[in-house]
């Protein structure tokens, strides 16, 4: 097995037609999410005027609400082939979106429909992901995990580095609604790409009865908590993101607004430092096999929070945007190597019977409280001006690492017992 792993690596990790598809899927839907980059904050803006609490709550009302309806999802497509669920929630997405240009050519979009497709992406957003990790995990043995999510990762910040600025030209020439029927349709060519991975499915097997349980909807949470390393990372991840997004709306009316940047400078500004996340994750293996999944993890996870408290720093002009380009640079670069390793950790510590219900219990969780903390910075921003909300988050950032784990563990077995349910 290890001389057959060794080849994989000289064939430089063929991961096989199947995940192929999943991965040319992943791509595209990937380069539509960031063609329409700010999208609805601009659209907000510009064409319904809304302000800076509207803008939040765009962000984090739809994140609450899109959180809390797929809640009872996860639980449920436990039990389901993972395949079709992921290509129901790419034309839920296609069609949530396509009904903004639909709206918009008729003269009748309102700030309740972006909030409500908002929320119908949101929930679709959280479902696939889950669904997504558990099919991998069937897809690919162990050993070719973190190379899987180095490889999404690494496409992910591509995507980034392309996206923004082709989409701020869209934007600049044919308007904001624009890169909303190219996300949709990105959405509909990733359904095709995932039916095209073929294949056969088993359908997992309930052990209990047939009927879902109300005790279902919390056994992602009692997995993790119960889990003396998955829960700090958990915390970890959940509060690093939610702050880092509550800050983004009101630098977007920073930068937007007060400092009179263009969109395309808006999308320049995060497009051009996203190199640093595809260097990152092409160098998330190497450093784990040189220095252990463990260490890696600890020290990236530090590095990423001595960033962003630069944002509030951001001044008119050249200098402003160069100065966000190497906070993001700094921030981004961290971030590509933590991500893949952090996935993979994660994936390796749970269960493939409980996949979907830990991803869905996790990423709801870090939804959540990005909305909650969106909200709140959106208050904070009208009360004491964006720069100074942006600062403070900065600040809370320094405290999260001290929510990682602390101590190295082997990864978890299929044959090993689970936590014991107490309990992204």
């Amino acid at each position: 097995m290890r001389n057959g792993h060794r080849l994989g690596q000289l064939r430089g990790h063929r991961l096989g037609r199947r995940f192929g598809w999943l991965w040319a899927a992943y791509g595209t839907s990937a380069l539509g999410t960031w063609l329409a980059f700010g999208a609805f904050p601009l659209i907000a803006i510009r064409v319904l005027h809304a302000g800076p609490a509207e803008v939040a709550a765009l962000s984090s009302v739809a994140a609450a609400v899109g959180a809390a309806v797929a809640v009872p999802l996860g639980p449920w497509v436990e039990f389901r082939r993972k395949r079709p669920v992921l290509i129901a929630t790419d034309l839920v997405r296609c069609t949530a979106l396509l009904s903004i240009p639909a709206a918009f050519a008729f003269g009748v979009l309102t700030f309740l429909q972006l909030l409500l497709v908002s929320v119908v992406v949101a929930a679709a957003d959280i479902t696939f992901r889950a669904a997504s990790g558990a099919y991998l995990k069937t897809l690919l043995p162990a050993e070719d995990l973190l190379v899987a999510n180095a490889r999404f990762e690494s496409t992910s910040w591509t995507t980034t580095i392309i996206g923004p600025p082709l989409g701020g030209a869209a934007i600049g020439l044919l308007g904001p609604v624009a890169t909303v029927v190219a996300d949709a349709v990105s959405y509909l060519l990733s359904a095709l790409g995932i039916r095209a991975t073929g294949g056969d499915e088993p359908r997992p097997e309930r052990r209990e009865a047939a009927r879902m349980r109300a005790s279902d909807l919390f056994d992602g949470w009692r997995y993790i908590l119960a889990d003396a390393t998955l829960r700090p990372l958990f915390f970890n991840t959940a509060l690093f993101n939610a702050l880092v997004m509550a800050a983004q709306p009101l630098l977007a009316v920073l930068m937007l607004g007060r400092l009179g940047f263009a969109p395309w400078q808006y999308g320049l500004a995060f497009a051009a430092p996203s190199i640093g996340g595809l260097l990152g994750s092409r160098l998330a293996r190497p450093l784990v096999n040189r220095f252990g999944q463990h260490q890696v993890l600890v020290v990236t996870g530090t590095l990423r929070v001595l960033w962003p408290i630069g944002l509030a720093f951001t001044g008119p002009g050249t200098a402003g945007l160069l100065l966000v380009m190497g906070v993001e640079l700094g921030l981004i670069f961290c971030c590509g190597v933590f991500n893949p390793v952090s996935a993979t950790y994660r994936l390796e510590r749970t269960g493939t019977d409980r996949v979907t219900r830990t991803l869905t219990a996790w990423t709801v969780t870090t939804k959540a409280t990005t909305a909650i903390l969106t909200a709140a910075w959106g208050v904070l921003g009208g009360l004491l001006g964006p720069r100074t909300a942006i600062g403070l988050a900065g600040v809370l950032l320094l405290a999260t690492p001290l929510l990682l784990p602390r101590r190295a563990t082997a990864p978890l077995t299929e044959s090993a017992p689970a936590p014991a349910p107490s309990r992204t």
